[in-house]
């Protein structure tokens, strides 16, 4: 398959295959903003921009256990020398990330766009990731208070994009804000997993913070990626839920790997997520503005269903149960409208639903084997240093989860 990064893909020639494509609108709304970047971030984009058009091109159905792929990728960049030695790190963090088998090759001839003729340098000093959801909400809110300028960068996803602009306008008096879209579009029908999906918003973020006045100067510009600890975590529930069958976007792990090719390449952006080590309804409780986060929480987006039900949360999904639980730990009444409200009800919609049943199965293993060996090996990462406060931190967040449960009677 072949893909035409930053352009349209075109009408095959008679007796060739369709082409896929991805990128031209991120490229033109960077460009029409007069932002000049990095190279090597734009290097980078081209790799994100590749590999998420493969991991929607890539069916799991059809590899031999139904998940694991083996994806090859081609992609032209304009340092190939450079980034072929760091084909193996990108392969890892892939695999860490998707859990896949990534083999990623680097050819000369990749895009890099002629320098504005009177480039715009922000003078924000930091970037902020804003997605639409409850923690993005809540970290630049919080980077405000602070004293901090932060730069919005977001990935527009349908169903979000109105909720970013309105965060980004309510924010500190109104945020700078930048809206890219992937616009990944592979022929033939897409994977719907989409495991790697967050290495393209990293890539929007890096070339955003690359654009800045400070950066320009020689300074290091911190990216925030404001995730609570245990939804970046993600522990597996159950045996059901290990790898790559809990989304990964804001592991730990995940990001120290990518902070590493970072550094190799020169690029003077520090990933950063000051939520860490801390719960969902931490996060609300020790929010910098009460009264923003009030009149916009019940606005953001946490469902992982929230498509499938027509821009509605769900309420039942794992997503949904941490933000319920941080809701009811935050002491505000939640006004979030749920599809499936009543977890408690004795059915296959509500206590009897797989998500439902998975998270009153793990709080009863921990109940009765302790929290150690419920975890099991899920926290032994290369590059997660001290598992120590990630486990006090999954520990708390299991106590929020356990209360949303007993406050609905789930047995």
């Amino acid at each position: 398959m072949n893909v035409v990064l930053f352009a349209q893909a075109g009408v095959p020639e008679e007796g060739r295959s369709p082409r896929g494509c991805a990128g031209q609108a991120a490229k033109a709304d960077f460009l029409r903003a007069r932002l000049e970047a990095a190279p090597r971030a734009w290097d980078f984009l081209s790799i994100a921009l590749s590999v998420v058009t493969a991991d929607l091109a890539v069916a799991r159905a059809e590899s031999p256990d139904g998940w694991t792929r083996e994806i090859d990728v081609i992609v032209a960049v304009a340092d190939a020398p450079f980034w072929r030695t760091q084909a193996p790190a990108i392969e890892n963090a892939l695999k860490f990330l998707s859990t896949d088998r990534w083999r990623l090759s680097f050819v000369e001839g990749g895009m890099q766009p002629a320098p504005p003729r009177d480039p715009v340098r922000p003078n924000e000093n930091c970037v902020v990731l804003l997605s639409g959801g409850l923690d993005s909400l809540i970290g630049a809110i919080d980077l405000t208070t602070a004293g901090k300028r932060p730069l919005a960068v977001s990935h527009v996803v349908r169903g979000d994009g109105q909720n970013q602009q309105t965060f980004a306008a309510a924010i500190g008096g109104g945020l700078k804000h930048l809206a890219l879209n992937h616009n990944a579009n592979p022929p033939g029908p897409n994977e719907t997993s989409q495991r790697a999906r967050s290495l393209v918003f990293l890539a929007f973020g890096i070339l955003a913070a690359t654009s800045l006045a400070a950066y320009h100067e020689g300074e290091q510009i911190p990216l925030y990626v404001c995730e609570n600890g245990f939804i970046a975590l993600n522990p597996p529930l159950t045996g059901a839920r290990l790898g790559s069958l809990s989304t990964r976007t804001a592991h730990p792990e995940f990001l120290n790997r990518i902070r590493e090719i970072l550094v190799a390449a020169g690029l003077r952006v520090l990933i950063t997520n000051p939520y860490e080590h801390l719960t969902k309804g931490e996060m609300l409780t020790a929010c910098g503005d009460q009264q923003l986060l009030t009149s916009l929480a019940a606005q953001s987006v946490s469902c992982g269903r929230y498509l499938r039900y027509n821009y509605h949360h769900c309420g039942r999904c794992v997503p949904c149960h941490i933000r319920r639980a941080a809701f009811l730990a935050w002491g505000q009444p939640d006004g979030t409208s749920y599809k499936y409200d009543q977890l408690g009800l004795d059915d296959s919609d509500h206590a009897n639903f797989d998500d439902v049943r998975s998270v009153a199965m793990a709080l009863a293993e921990v109940k009765a084997e302790g929290l150690d060996a419920w975890l099991g090996s899920a926290l032994s990462y290369p590059k997660i240093g001290d598992a120590t406060p990630h486990k006090d931190l999954i520990s708390r967040g299991l106590t929020e989860l356990s209360a949303l449960h007993q406050l609905f009677g789930v047995k």
